[in-house]
């Protein structure tokens, strides 16, 4: 075990409270903070994501979340030094979507005279909620079996070279108004019943797919996502607010695939900032990205 070694991410990852508890030994999530109806509120911790679901759906202001910030990075990293890390790995939101990971860059260079034993690894996500949270928990396996740092860097690494997400649009309202996902706001089929399929990595947002209807709309990401899937590998899937269109994906992306989702949890603040309340989304591991 590695009990001088602690992984960092955001609460962009949309790790379950579960499985941040579970893994607490070696895991540290970092609140964004979100200011919405006037009042700004850290994610995870003042936010029930349920409420959150019925802001997004009842008010036309789109709430904003700010990054995490150097300053904080380096109190964490002063924080868990004096706890007696010696080992940091920080994973978090693709750097195209977020000064986060830049910030954290930063602050591992400004300490490193600091707290010359201290070693800081910051990692680009490259994507959103669990593509990269996913990784971040099979990163905390990895150290509690043993595996060395550099190691667990690694896979990291590869993992977010390789990830790709998909979403499902069920409404797109929320997403055009939020503009974060240009996709959305120039797909023109709405009036015609077409739901698109959306590819998130890097600075891409693109529409890979469109169905009429939001059934079709399923079997064609099931269809779509298989083909691009790297076979035999994981897959993890986020929901909001439409549990029966959330089931029929699950359902019939496990029969195509052979076996179920690694992780299924719920679209965090971060991402339904910008995705809004009414859509899912899967993250496979496909083709390696430069």
């Amino acid at each position: 075990m590695n009990k001088d070694v602690r992984i960092i991410t955001d609460s962009g990852c949309d790790i379950s409270a579960q499985a941040e508890s579970e893994w607490k030994d070696y895991l540290v999530v970092m609140p964004f903070a979100v200011t919405y109806n006037g009042e700004t509120k850290l994610d995870r911790q003042e936010i029930n994501i349920e409420d959150f679901y019925k802001v997004l759906k009842e008010n036309e202001e789109i709430p904003k979340h700010s990054q995490i910030t150097q300053l904080q990075f380096e109190d964490k990293y002063r924080e868990l030094y004096e706890d007696g890390v010696r080992s940091i790995i920080v994973d978090v939101i693709d750097s195209h979507g977020s000064q986060t990971y830049a910030q954290a860059v930063i602050a591992a260079d400004n300490i490193k005279d600091e707290l010359p034993e201290l070693k800081v690894y910051v990692v680009d996500g490259r994507n959103y909620s669990l593509g990269y949270g996913y990784a971040v928990v099979e990163g905390c396996k990895k150290l509690a079996e043993g595996q060395s740092v550099e190691s667990v860097v690694k896979y990291l690494e590869d993992w977010a070279s390789h990830v790709e997400a998909y979403l499902i649009g069920f409404d797109l309202r929320h997403m055009k108004k939020s503009g974060r996902i240009s996709a959305a706001a120039s797909f023109l089929g709405e009036l015609m019943g077409l739901k698109p399929i959306i590819t998130l990595y890097d600075e891409v947002t693109e529409v890979v797919k469109k169905a009429r209807g939001e059934k079709a709309a399923i079997d064609a990401a099931v269809e779509y996502v298989t083909a691009r899937m790297t076979p035999k590998t994981p897959y993890s899937i986020i929901t909001t607010t439409r549990p029966e269109l959330d089931k029929e994906f699950i359902d019939k992306l496990t029969k195509k695939i052979g076996y179920p989702p690694a992780m299924v949890e719920k679209m965090g603040v971060v991402v339904s900032c910008n995705a809004g309340p009414n859509t899912l989304a899967v993250f496979i591991r496909g083709e390696e990205r430069k």
